[in-house]
């Protein structure tokens, strides 16, 4: 057998795989993942505020311009994923691309993002829950909250090990209550505006909301994309259960453009209700005043639904908890691929003969995710704050790496049609650009002592975080470079753009090797 392999172009994506359940998703169930994975409730509740502080009245026209990259960006997940449905996603097109060293870079951001936001909605989840209580001692006890988002993060993985069917269901119900929540809190919003009310200093909805010519300062403005884009990233997680999703070269990338559009109706609608039930001013209600910042819905609860305010707390920790198994899905299934072309050790790749998923995977990935949160949690709550601030360098990072790969991976297509030069071409460098602009500026920002809530070596603690965790990336790299298992990978055997979908020859062994070891 050659060391390269080639699929030849009629061969069904399907039935190559690494093991897992082929088939399980449709494009309803793609979606509601998708949707599920970005946490809307909780992903308005804690940025709504922070948005308006930045640009006022422009909160929802930052909303709609943080979309344009995501938009362009799920173009080029889709068409990668048509020409490549593998579950590495980012890793293996990048791969594809530019060569091992950059895709093993594109797979290390997906990790560090998966494992930071599985820390913070676990303790999001848990923080929620005790709320329900009204019981102080309850929910600022550290040690409580934090073992409950553990047990929330122990549950998630359960479930995600048992097997996708049971996840889907789960995961209909949890985003169906949380959009519920979201639908009366708009309806209820606009009935008390309009009916005259609502609080001092309400307001109907502008057209000036909408100007994007109307913002006064360009670092507000450059704040308020950057923590956009944070509240758009997750509806990628459809793409990375591709090779578990009937049709895996359409369906994933249907439910990922879908899913950022369904995204944007929500946000906007979520945000104009806020700000006309609140206003703008800088006390009591109103979205200008920093005490309420932190979370909106919790400021609002009372006063939009009255004796019902508890549904809106409940909303939050579902939406958290919904999220945790979400976002376990993409990262376990990422290091499968990763071990499965050998960029990662040979365990990563097992599989469950049982439930047909990345057993292995998802636990030791859930593992890190917990000690993790617990290491931070016990060096200080503002670390743990400062490290959600610092996802978006990892999310702009590998979303950039993948919409130029796929610039790169079609080159020699891009201008043999309308539709290639549009979809391969244009969108994705656009889109890679505006998420390259969005990572300079954001580290720019984040070096600012005054930036976050802790100082490190006298910079902000956040760029420290953000930048530290992609840096260890590249020491990890290295170190695994020099172990003989990594060889096939660097040397561009194993995974390179003639290569296939592989699937392990037997569920516990990560990679097809032919009878003299060397790969098929």
């Amino acid at each position: 057998m050659s060391e390269k392999s080639t699929v030849p172009p009629a061969a069904p994506a399907a039935a190559q795989g690494k093991g897992l359940a082929a088939g399980t998703l449709g494009l309803f169930g793609s979606t509601v993942i998708g949707l599920a994975s970005t946490a809307p409730v909780y992903s308005l509740a804690a940025t709504i505020g922070f948005v308006v502080l930045a640009v006022g009245a422009q909160a929802p026209i930052a909303m709609i311009i943080a979309f344009v990259p995501m938009f362009l960006t799920a173009y080029a997940y889709r068409e990668l994923n048509r020409a490549v449905p593998d579950c590495g996603t980012a890793f293996t097109w990048a791969t594809k691309a530019f060569g091992p060293w950059v895709g093993w870079l594109a797979g290390w951001g997906v990790a560090v993002a998966g494992i930071i936001v599985l820390a913070n909605l676990a303790q999001i989840g848990s923080k929620y829950l005790w709320l329900l209580t009204n019981n102080p001692d309850l929910y600022d006890n550290v040690f409580l909250v934090t073992a409950t988002g553990v047990v929330f993060i122990a549950a998630m993985t359960f479930i995600s090990v048992r097997g996708l069917q049971i996840g889907e269901r789960l995961q209909n119900v949890l985003l169906g209550i949380q959009y519920l929540a979201l639908a009366l809190f708009v309806g209820l919003a606009f009935w008390a505006v309009f009916t005259g009310t609502a609080p001092e200093g309400s307001t109907v909805p502008q057209a000036d909301w909408f100007n994007p010519f109307a913002f006064t300062s360009l670092s507000g403005f450059t704040e308020a994309i950057l923590l956009c884009l944070f509240i758009y990233w997750g509806w990628d997680t459809c793409l990375a259960l591709n090779e578990e999703t009937k049709d895996p070269k359409r369906t994933p990338g249907r439910a990922a453009v879908l899913s950022t559009v369904i995204l944007l109706v929500t946000y906007v609608a979520v945000t104009v209700a806020a700000m006309s039930f609140a206003g703008l001013g800088e006390s009591g209600l109103g979205l200008g005043n920093e005490g309420n910042s932190e979370d909106v819905f919790f400021a609002l609860k009372d006063a939009v639904f009255g004796p019902w305010a508890w549904l809106l707390v409940i909303a939050v920790c579902v939406s958290a908890i919904s999220s945790t198994q979400t976002t376990i899905l993409p990262t376990a299934r990422g290091t499968l691929a990763m071990a499965t072309y050998r960029a990662l050790p040979e365990r990563f790749g097992r599989i469950s003969p049982k439930f047909r998923t990345p057993r292995f995977a998802t636990i030791f990935m859930s593992v890190v995710a917990v000690s993790f949160y617990v290491g931070m949690t016990l060096v200080s709550e503002n670390v743990l704050a400062d490290t959600i601030l610092s996802i978006g360098l990892a999310i702009a990072f590998y979303y950039a790496i993948t919409s130029f790969a796929c610039v790169w991976y079609f080159r020699r297509e891009i201008f043999t049609g309308a539709r290639n030069f549009l979809f391969k071409g244009l969108f994705p460098l656009l889109g890679g650009l505006m998420l390259t602009a969005a990572f300079i500026q954001s580290a720019i920002d984040m070096y600012d002592p005054d930036y976050g809530y802790t100082v490190i070596f006298g910079i902000g603690g956040v760029f420290v975080i953000g930048i530290g965790s992609l840096a260890l990336g590249v020491v990890v790299m290295v170190v695994w470079f020099f172990f003989p298992g990594s060889k096939p990978f660097f040397r561009g055997e194993s995974l390179n753009r003639e290569t296939a979908v592989l699937v392990p020859e037997d569920e516990e062994l990560p990679l097809l090797r032919s009878v003299d070891g060397g790969l098929m």
